[in-house]
């Protein structure tokens, strides 16, 4: 196996290691107060739409990681 797919899997692992502590660290403490029955489901709503944009954001980090890494491949 080539260097450049190591380093695609390292940089796999780091993300989603890095985008649980995110999600455990800052997402779940978030509470809403103010909106009476509402507050539990607001607050998951605005959990869920973070948790979305990062997977989205995760994914296009990789897509562009691993067309760097094939664009090298295919130069070399």
């Amino acid at each position: 196996m080539k260097p450049g797919l190591f380093g695609f899997l390292f940089a796999m692992w780091v993300l989603i290691i890095v985008g649980g502590g995110i999600v455990v660290s800052l997402l779940g403490p978030i509470s809403i107060s103010g909106f009476g029955d509402l507050d539990w489901f607001i607050a998951s709503v605005i959990k869920a739409i973070v948790a979305v944009v990062l997977v989205v954001v995760w994914i296009l980090i990789l897509s562009k990681l691993k067309n760097m890494i094939f664009r090298k491949e295919i130069n070399s």
